[in-house]
């Protein structure tokens, strides 16, 4: 009830985030895709001269897990600085803190989505035609919306009371894309440690689900799908509550 009530409130949010990170530019969202295409680029090419892998359909294979990982670490850390960096609304309005983190994810989820329909023109020309699972996929961003939204309150609320967080943060960014499926297969691994970086690695499932979706064309398990929503669920509900019972002081802490 309380978004639903501050809807435009949000949408001020989302589209002043995205009016700041394009100011200026030339090609404007189409960033968003020309960031994962030199990463496709860079790492086609380790893939072929080091692990021999058929380059055919790798570009696919990666670009499924890259561009949920670039929402994913451009809301952790926009989300780390979401409350600190807009310390003069903090102080001068009266508003539901939470908006800004949330914020962040939804424009993230934007740049997210508008790669999503160049990604799929380029998954064509591989060979890999749109297929109905892909009604899936708004099912799938909403459980990473709930996820990275619950990271982002955390870590915004945090980041309040210890800037020490934003550096770990950055440090961290890097250790999480490492264990995270992204150019290679969790099936790659041993069964025990594939269930280990399931269990806690939420972004690990996620990402596996829209690659089910883009690349296997293939259904996820639904005990699967369960497992990752309340997983999301969880953090969200952790973070949400967290940043409630901080926010009151932001004013004198910012």
């Amino acid at each position: 009830m309380g978004l639903w009530r501050y809807r435009e409130l949000v949408r001020n949010f989302v589209v002043r985030d995205l009016k700041a990170r394009y100011k200026n530019s030339v090609l404007g969202f189409l960033w968003s895709l020309a960031n994962p295409l030199l990463m496709m680029i860079v790492f086609t090419v380790v893939a072929v001269a080091v692990w021999h892998r058929d380059y055919r359909d790798f570009p696919v294979f990666f670009l499924s897990g890259l561009l949920a990982w670039n929402w994913c670490a451009g809301s952790v850390v926009g989300g780390t600085y979401s409350i600190t960096g807009n310390a003069h609304l903090i102080k001068k309005v009266a508003f539901p803190r939470e908006l800004l983190p949330l914020s962040l994810v939804l424009s993230n989820g934007v740049n997210f989505t508008l790669a999503v329909v160049p990604f799929l023109l380029l998954a064509a020309a591989f060979g890999f035609w749109p297929h109905p699972l892909l009604l899936l996929l708004p099912v799938v961003m909403l459980v990473q919306v709930l996820f990275l939204t619950g990271v982002a309150l955390f870590l915004g609320c945090l980041n309040v009371y210890f800037r020490d967080t934003e550096q770990i943060v950055d440090t961290m960014m890097l250790a999480w894309f490492v264990l995270t499926p992204i150019f290679y297969s969790v099936e790659d691994l041993t069964q025990q440690y594939a269930r280990w970086i399931y269990y806690l690695n939420p972004m690990a499932s996620i990402i596996s689900t829209y690659r089910l979706i883009f690349y296997y064309h293939s259904p996820p398990d639904a005990f699967f799908m369960l497992r990752m929503t309340v997983q999301a669920l969880l953090v969200f509900v952790v973070g949400y509550l967290f940043f409630l019972r901080r926010a009151a002081d932001f004013g004198e802490e910012v």
